[in-house]
């Protein structure tokens, strides 16, 4: 046998659901060849939630509260089924920066020096309100700089692509040949 899959806890519902689960159960108890459309009910809910007391409502709070306290009660024991993530080839070449970030590389050194007590969240929104501001003539060295990268990009993503193409053909021939055989 093997592994058993353990279900994710159901989630915790507010006092509101709770209240609208127990009316809609009277409600069908009081009137039981009655159909109501979700439009209708949700509307007769909602006027009746609102016209409840404080005391009344207390009960559903109560009831929330006790089903949030389960949920996170089995949330801490639940052990998920975690996707592991598709490990990137070292070879492969890597993404080039945007224009924006050749930006902020330049300038985030100078930011931090003149405030040392930012927090790095701080100096890179510093850096895109200074990027938002600057003309188009101003950006134009950034942007340039970063086709240039782009097209490098491209240049060495095509040479690994038919690198590997090539290995896969390879071992597809090889696979054949000893078929063959």
């Amino acid at each position: 046998m093997g592994k058993e899959v353990q279900l994710r806890p159901k989630v915790n519902v507010s006092s509101y659901i709770h209240f609208m689960l127990n009316y809609r159960n009277k409600f069908k108890e009081q009137q039981p060849n009655t159909y109501l459309g979700f439009k209708e009910f949700s509307r007769k809910c909602s006027e009746k939630w609102r016209s409840i007391s404080k005391h009344e409502k207390a009960k559903y709070e109560a009831l929330a509260k006790l089903d949030k306290a389960r949920y996170q009660e089995e949330m801490m024991n639940y052990i998920g089924k975690r996707r592991k993530r598709r490990k990137r080839d070292p070879q492969a070449p890597r993404q080039p920066p945007s224009s924006f970030l050749l930006f902020s590389l330049d300038h985030y050194a100078q930011l931090k020096q003149d405030n040392p007590n930012w927090s790095v969240v701080q100096v890179a929104k510093a850096t895109g309100k200074m990027w938002s501001t600057k003309s188009n003539v101003d950006k134009q060295p950034y942007e340039q700089k970063a086709a240039l990268l782009r097209a490098k990009y491209f240049e060495e993503l095509e040479a690994y692509r038919s690198q590997f193409q090539g290995r896969k053909r390879n071992l597809q021939g090889s696979a054949r040949t000893s078929l063959k055989k």
